[in-house]
């Protein structure tokens, strides 16, 4: 297992500097330039991560991606093996997992970027393991550690709220019921809630704004949105094709085997979150979060049809090579000037969101060096990704900071004073042009490897006569999504 977590580790580190900065990394940096207990979206870790690891070294991409590389690697893969044990596997099925695991989309694809959904994988992993170890030995004083690590994987995202009252239900459906009986349980929904806490006041102080961001993303409107039919679909390629039948069957084994009764209620957990997934419109990489769990459960009987086949290796090795192309769709491999003629943007939306950051934050250069006395004009961007590039890559170009008029850029506020002009980046004509006298279209953005992302031709305008102050349009630009 030591051998596929630095491999797998290695792996993640040597790919991170390909390609770009992800449009949410960007906004990671510049919210933890705005340090608070919580933002519209977001509880505080993961930009409090960004802030550290841009003051050891402000530009480099490696680095802010380390810690994904060194968080996911180990938690996760050998979390679990340990789970596998813990299901009474063998050295044999816990590699397995291990390596299932490791090659599995969903890790290659959280682990080489920085996200929440890094410390939200990480976080189920290690919160499965320690209620498998729980169930199997009894030994209730272990919630107090569950507690522990929900309450720092909820200060980086809100979902494991969703597991941990997936495995109540799963409890109290089918048993074992013991620890109701104790205050074990209790404690450690305390401790995860008092480190919940500041994150929870942050929102109800600003009127809950992550209700509304996760009503738009019901209603489609995150580019990894998908629709509610899709929810369980999707986790055969989070895995691999190839693989999914592996964790189909620890579900039903998990569901159904005798010898593994004792956790039946994490079987149970798992139809509760996809009801509940499905019912809010969750996306559906939510759910894959159980896929390690579920790989424990099914690889005992991969393990053993492995090991009765004469041509096994052959077998394993032909499985691995054919699960080969869930590398190039979840990591940067493809040289980025042969991306377009790829399906990789199409199959991954997160691949295309690397890409010409540093080449579009040229282009509104330009234009903001045509317009007359510049030096009074403001850049408001209609979405976080477009105003972080402007502020990481803007300073050597000469531009100014950016306001954005998504989540947290929102609600930092708007341009101070009344600017009389406002280059605004990505804003649909309808939307922008109520605020303007004169509105211009000066460009339209071009991330120089004809890839087709979300960014690619949004237009630049020039906004000028402004019908009113930008302070009072404000409010009807938000845009909470």
């Amino acid at each position: 297992m030591l051998a596929i977590t630095a491999a797998l580790a290695a792996l993640l580190a040597a790919v991170a500097a390909h390609y770009g900065y992800h449009r949410d990394e960007l906004y990671f940096i510049a919210s933890g330039r705005h340090l608070a207990w919580g933002y519209p979206d977001q509880p505080p870790l993961v930009p409090l991560i960004a802030r550290v690891m841009t003051a050891i070294a402000p530009h480099s991409l490696v680095v802010l991606r380390l810690p994904s590389a060194l968080l996911l690697a180990p938690l996760v893969v050998v979390t679990s093996a340990l789970t596998a044990r813990e299901l009474g596997g063998g050295r044999g099925v816990q590699a397995l997992t291990a390596g299932l695991v490791a090659t599995g989309a969903l890790v290659l694809g959280t682990g080489h970027i920085l996200s929440t959904e890094t410390v939200n994988f990480a976080g189920w992993g290690v919160i499965l393991w320690l209620v498998v170890r729980i169930l199997r030995t009894g030994r209730q004083r272990m919630w107090l550690a569950v507690g522990a690590v929900t309450g720092v994987a909820l200060l980086a995202t809100d979902l494991p709220v969703f597991l941990l009252a997936g495995i109540v239900v799963g409890l109290l459906v089918v048993g074992p019921r013991d620890s109701f009986r104790t205050p074990w349980l209790y404690a450690g929904g305390a401790i995860a809630l008092a480190l919940w806490a500041p994150y929870l006041v942050w929102q109800a102080h600003h009127g809950w704004p992550e209700l509304t961001i996760a009503r738009n993303i019901a209603n489609g409107g995150s580019g990894t949105s998908a629709p509610r039919w899709q929810l369980v679909p999707f986790q055969l390629l989070l895995l691999s094709p190839f693989f999914a039948p592996i964790a189909v069957a620890g579900l039903v084994r998990r569901l159904r085997a005798p010898q593994l009764r004792t956790w039946r209620a994490l079987g149970v957990a798992w139809i509760v979150l996809a009801v509940v997934f499905l019912v809010t419109g969750g996306k559906p990489y939510y759910l894959g979060n159980m896929l390690p769990f579920l790989v424990a459960c099914g690889a005992p009987p991969a393990h053993a049809w492995a090991q009765r086949s004469r041509r096994r290796t052959g077998l394993l090795i032909a499985s691995f090579v054919l699960a080969a192309p869930s590398f190039a769709i979840t990591l940067p491999l493809v040289p980025v000037g042969a991306l377009h003629r790829t399906p990789i943007v199409a199959a991954n939306y997160d691949a295309g969101e690397m890409v010409g950051w540093p080449a579009m934050t040229r282009q509104i250069a330009k234009v903001y060096a045509t317009v007359p006395d510049h030096a009074g004009v403001a850049i408001v961007a209609s979405n976080y990704g477009e105003a972080g590039a402007v502020d990481r890559y803007g300073p050597e170009l000469g531009l100014p900071h950016a306001y954005g008029v998504q989540n947290a850029y929102w609600l930092w506020g708007p341009p101070p004073g009344s600017p009389p002009t406002l280059l605004a980046i990505g804003f649909d004509r309808a939307r922008i042009a109520p605020l303007c006298g004169s509105l211009t279209l000066a460009a339209h953005l071009d991330n120089g490897h004809d890839v087709d992302d979300a960014e690619q031709g949004a237009p630049v305008w020039i906004c000028t006569d402004l019908t009113r102050p930008i302070a009072g349009a404000w409010r009807s630009l938000r845009d909470y999504g």
